[in-house]
């Protein structure tokens, strides 16, 4: 009996080694993924403000290359700071906040639908308040915008989604916020895009 007690605890000390293991892994590539993509940011942007000088001199600037870095996401009331990646997919979603594909761009009219995980990028969103600030800082310039509502929806309420006629965006994660397992609901911000 002794024996088969001292296997299954060195069984569960095994699973939670690898366990921690495991979530160690995670933390460290989304935190390898944010430094790299914020250097990549940086240098887009100087290479944008090298190309928009260029093209005062007579030279056309061509667009920045195209690629899955949308920007970085600020909400300075909330601390939060995280670069964007085009896509929604679980991997991406891993390492930064999503960008859903086929919304607008920032700085486009239309709306800008970002998403992230509520246990990761946006588990300090349940303190956003009306009125606070979003930033969004791309390749060709920062955006500004303010926070007009938080709603709490259904998962398949697409009516969030919609195409705006200003410029907006739209931050979605799962909600309640302390929910063990898979959330049933949305936590739903809108911010409209405003000079500071």
């Amino acid at each position: 009996m002794k024996t088969l007690l001292q296997w299954l605890e060195r069984g569960l000390w095994s699973v939670g080694l690898l366990s921690l293991g495991y979530c160690g892994a995670g933390f460290l590539d989304a935190w390898v993924q944010q430094a790299s993509r914020g250097r990549q940011l940086e240098q887009q942007i100087q290479r944008q403000a090298h190309r928009a000088s260029e093209s005062k001199e007579g030279s056309p600037a061509p667009d920045p290359e195209s690629d899955d870095l949308i920007g970085r996401l600020e909400i300075p009331s909330l601390e939060i700071s995280a670069m964007v990646l085009e896509g929604a997919d679980d991997r991406t979603l891993r390492v930064a906040v999503g960008h859903l594909p086929g919304t607008a761009r920032p700085g486009a009219p239309g709306n800008v639908v970002l998403a992230a995980h509520r246990d990761t990028f946006f588990q300090s969103l349940e303190n956003i308040h009306k009125g606070d600030w979003i930033l969004l800082t791309t390749p060709r310039g920062r955006h500004h915008y303010r926070v007009e509502e938080t709603v709490i929806v259904n998962p398949d309420n697409t009516e969030v989604l919609r195409v705006s006629a200003q410029p907006t965006v739209t931050l979605i994660t799962c909600y309640p916020f302390h929910f063990v397992g898979p959330a049933p609901q949305r936590f739903v911000v809108r911010a409209r895009e405003s000079e500071l």
